[in-house]
């Protein structure tokens, strides 16, 4: 069993990726988002967005029998971050997904993987309308050194997604291979 996350700012995708590649219909904790969210959760630039998690989501991706891979989306709002710990126990990496239209988004899953030495890439979640940047543009905007493993996707996507899981199991393996030499 691989656990991975799937963490970024609110409405990124997060989701969305899981469910692209769940062999399972995926666990979503989901709701709708109302009034009472009002001035508390930051709805700039995913303004036709009404529903939110609130814990987490669940996917499962069995590539083998030995080897399982768990997905768990975390949600994306601040006031859900205490659930960020208890995601992470266990966790061997994660994703960032990022949205370039608001990739501030995004710094608080960075620095939480970062403070906590866990390996993770970053997904640029490319959406319709909005400008692509390369990914070399997204890692100096976000301040990442070249360890880090930057790539495009469309979390939509079944293809893209696995690409994503692909290119984060690499990094896991490349990450583990000088502690057994």
């Amino acid at each position: 069993m691989v656990k991975l996350l799937i963490a970024g700012g609110f409405g990124v995708g997060k989701t969305t990726m899981v469910g692209s590649v769940s062999e399972i219909s995926p666990l979503r904790t989901e709701e709708s988002i109302t009034q009472a969210s009002a001035g508390v959760d930051d709805l700039t630039g995913v303004e036709r967005k009404t529903t939110t998690t609130v814990a987490l989501d669940f996917g499962r991706i069995t590539i083998n029998p030995e080897l399982i891979l768990y997905l768990f989306g975390t949600p994306g709002q601040d006031r859900f971050w205490f659930m960020w710990d208890e995601l992470a126990q266990g966790a061997l990496g994660a994703v960032v997904l990022a949205d370039t239209r608001r990739l501030e988004s995004c710094f608080p899953a960075v620095d939480f993987f970062e403070r906590r030495g866990l390996p993770f890439v970053v997904a640029v979640n490319c959406f319709d309308n909005a400008h692509r940047y390369g990914t070399e543009e997204v890692r100096a905007a976000l301040e990442l050194d070249g360890s880090v493993p930057i790539l495009l996707c469309d979390a939509r996507d079944r293809e893209s997604t696995k690409q994503v899981l692909v290119i984060l199991l690499q990094h896991l393996m490349a990450q583990a291979a000088p502690a057994h030499r």
